[in-house]
């Protein structure tokens, strides 16, 4: 007698993943549809030689969206969109392996990967000159005033000028980089008057004014391991005549006299002459036409 057995296969071995954790290294400039992890790195085994089938979440919300998979089958991962270190540097995926389509009603086995994805700052951002204004709290974009400073004519300083709102100052904003800066005088600088410091950015005279024309220097702050990331600056010098004396008021003391009842922005007159309007003047003997 002979018996014919046919052994069928049960659905009761899990997927297997060969890393069921992953940390990754990924540049923020990274650019969009690369991968990230290969299939080979990311893909399940079933005993049971059942196809897989995958699915990519994240554990951490308003992060959604950045990584993906290429398919239902196909684990890879890659970028889906942009990344942006100032927005977040971290996340955590989940990548879920079943053997059975994840609408199937029969008894399913899963298995989980934790993917750790480090988002790694990039050298994306010229430098910036400081004090200055973010737009709209926007973390790559911020916009510095001129800077401003003045001379006497025919006179030579020899220490750095005292420039508004401050010292000429730059950094660079990929701050975890923070490539070193150096300065130069790109344009403006008439008859070679002025010099800057590569290294400190303080701006100094190397001869005297001899005409009353302003000065609009271009100043440039260049990355040191990165010519192509610089920014310029405006820095106004107004040359004006020096001056020897301070303003003086022609009075030590002015009186004047109100009404009970007047309006905001009501004129003050002199005490003793309720029809004169009080006046408070000062002089400048450097200045004695003005």
């Amino acid at each position: 007698l002979e018996i014919l057995v046919t052994i069928l296969n049960e659905n009761d071995n899990r997927p297997v993943f060969v890393q069921p954790n992953i940390t990754r290294d990924v540049p923020e400039d990274t650019k969009v549809d690369t991968a990230i992890i290969t299939r080979e790195e990311l893909s399940a085994s079933d005993a049971d030689l059942d196809t897989i089938y995958y699915e990519l979440t994240t554990t951490v919300q308003d992060k959604e969206g950045y990584f993906a998979i290429r398919g239902v089958n196909n684990p890879e991962m890659y970028l889906q969109k942009a990344l942006d270190y100032d927005k977040f540097n971290s996340t955590t995926l989940l990548l879920y392996a079943r053997d059975r389509p994840a609408t199937s009603p029969d008894p399913t086995n899963t298995a989980t990967a934790t993917i750790t994805i480090i988002i790694k700052q990039s050298d994306t951002r010229a430098p910036w000159f400081l004090p200055c204004t973010r737009l709209h709290n926007d973390t790559s974009v911020c916009i510095s005033s001129p800077y401003s400073s003045r001379v006497n004519i025919s006179e030579m300083s020899t220490d750095p000028l005292v420039l508004e709102p401050g010292p000429i100052y730059a950094v660079d904003p990929d701050y975890t980089i923070s490539d070193r800066i150096v300065y130069s005088i790109v344009g403006g600088n008439t008859n070679e008057v002025f010099s800057v410091d590569a290294d400190t950015g303080n701006l100094t005279m190397n001869k005297i004014v001899t005409s009353p024309d302003s000065f609009l220097l271009q100043v440039m702050a260049t990355q040191v391991s990165n010519i192509r990331k610089y920014s310029v600056a405006i820095v106004e010098i107004k040359v004006i005549n020096k001056s020897y004396y301070p303003p003086y008021f022609e009075n030590g003391v002015y009186n004047g006299t109100v009404f009970v009842g007047l309006p905001r922005r009501s004129l003050v007159y002199q005490s003793g002459g309720p029809s004169t309007p009080l006046v408070i003047t000062a002089m400048d003997k450097d200045f004695p036409d003005v």
